[in-house]
């Protein structure tokens, strides 16, 4: 840890998990004067996964939370190709979330069955070299690698971590950023407790690249160059642009009722005729992207909270962020914005000079606990339903375009319309409530 201090006398914050939910609080942090240090189970920062998407309330929460992590974004994020499809400030003009097609009937991919606009529209980010931007901005030696944390417990007025190489090192508290599979999730919930492990949602995704120039002579340049939705019975498949524009990604889930064969892995390898066969029997779109695809592919596994969300993140001096907190199905694809969201409102509670001290700190994580929770279970159990309008399962909707429409809107603007600088001070209001309470 840093150097000791009085208001840290054990060296500030432990962040557990150098992804990008550890990574944004650390950078918060550190950009308001709070000694910090990430423990990370790996040789280096890393982030598990492919691409990852930024809407309006996560770029707001980015800003806020620190400037560099807005930095990071921009120099990594592609757009649409189409300037037309793109966002302009200077236009008021929005930017398109997705075209949403008829992926299981031969429709004429140019008209849509409807589409979500936004402040920011699409936008596609490489997890790892999101990373990689945002690491650049962090203090030499914050972190320390190949420290996976299997444990922690409060002991007084510190918090204690163990390690699974047998070491272990204290903290003035802990923030867990440990992902899915969180450890510290447990050591707060109960190992054995249902609410501290994440459930396989029957659901799973196949993940491809097509060369752009390819993608573009085989399927068109707005089906290439511009995100879409291809909507259909028990399955659905996302194309947008990726690298700057140079890669066409797919990703193409279905819904099976067969277990997971090994819970302890997300991924396994499959093939192109895989995803073929799962998809068989849909229109000539879906089969034509489905065919450029690469021989061999990967399957992920979709896991979320929704069966068994977490009674609280916190306990004591001991906090949760991001899917440690609340792991979500990524059909909304905010999971890793609301981690940004989460960086930025804990990163304002622990400036405040009353929690400085290890009763303040215990307030701050309730306060956080108390606003984030509502919003972020909101989220899981929101993500779950959207998955299941896209693939025409909803309960009252099933394949009616103009419901699915509507609630895909409705739901997708309460995500978007979300107002950072509100919930920090919702956040606030209620720490110094809890202060107010336990003085009495």
């Amino acid at each position: 840890m840093p150097e000791t201090s009085t208001e840290y006398p054990n060296g500030g914050i432990a962040i557990v998990g150098g992804g990008i939910a550890g990574v944004t609080l650390a950078l918060g942090l550190v950009n308001r004067g709070i000694p910090c240090q990430i423990y990370e189970q790996g040789r280096g920062f890393a982030e598990i996964g492919a691409g990852v998407a930024f809407a309006p309330n996560s770029i707001r929460a980015m800003r806020a939370c620190d400037p560099s992590v807005y930095t990071a974004f921009k120099a990594v994020a592609t757009h649409n190709l189409w300037e037309s499809k793109c966002a302009d400030i200077t236009q008021s003009r929005k930017g398109l979330y997705f075209d949403f097609l008829d992926g299981y009937h031969d429709t004429d991919p140019s008209k849509p069955l409807f589409s979500l606009w936004n402040d920011e529209g699409a936008n596609s980010v490489h997890r790892a070299h999101f990373l990689d931007e945002m690491v650049k901005f962090l203090p030499e030696n914050i972190a320390a690698f190949r420290k996976r944390v299997e444990k922690v417990e409060e002991v007084n007025n510190h918090v204690v971590l163990h390690f699974a190489d047998g070491t272990t090192t204290t903290a003035d508290a802990v923030v867990g950023a440990d992902g899915v599979k969180s450890h510290v999730r447990q050591s707060i919930l109960g190992a054995t407790n249902p609410e501290s492990h994440a459930n396989y949602t029957y659901k799973y995704a196949y993940r491809g690249l097509i060369p752009m120039d390819k993608a573009i002579a085989e399927l068109g340049e707005d089906m290439a160059a511009n995100s879409k939705m291809h909507l259909g019975p028990d399955g659905h498949i996302l194309t947008f642009p990726i690298d700057k524009g140079e890669t066409l990604n797919v990703v193409a889930f279905t819904t099976t009722r067969e277990g997971w064969p090994d819970l302890h892995k997300s991924t396994r390898a499959a093939t192109k005729q895989n995803a073929l066969d799962d998809f068989a029997g849909w229109g000539k779109n879906v089969t034509h992207i489905l065919s450029l695809l690469n021989e061999e592919v990967d399957i992920w596994a979709i896991f979320d909270m929704l069966d068994h969300p977490a009674s609280t993140y916190a306990k004591g001096k001991i906090c949760l962020i991001g899917d440690a907190a609340h792991a979500t199905s990524p059909h909304h694809g905010s999971g890793a914005g609301f981690a940004i969201e989460d960086s930025a409102v804990l990163a304002e509670l622990l400036a405040s000079p009353d929690a400085k001290s290890p009763a303040g700190i215990h307030a701050a994580f309730q306060a956080f606990d108390h606003c984030r929770r509502p919003r972020t279970q909101w989220l899981v159990a929101s993500s779950r339903r959207t998955g299941e309008l896209y693939e025409w399962q909803a309960k009252g909707v099933g394949a009616d375009v103009e419901k699915i429409a509507a609630e895909a809107h409705d739901r997708f603007e309460k995500i978007w319309n979300g107002d950072i600088a509100q919930m920090i001070a919702e956040a606030q209001t209620e720490f110094q409530k809890i202060l107010e309470y336990t003085e009495c």
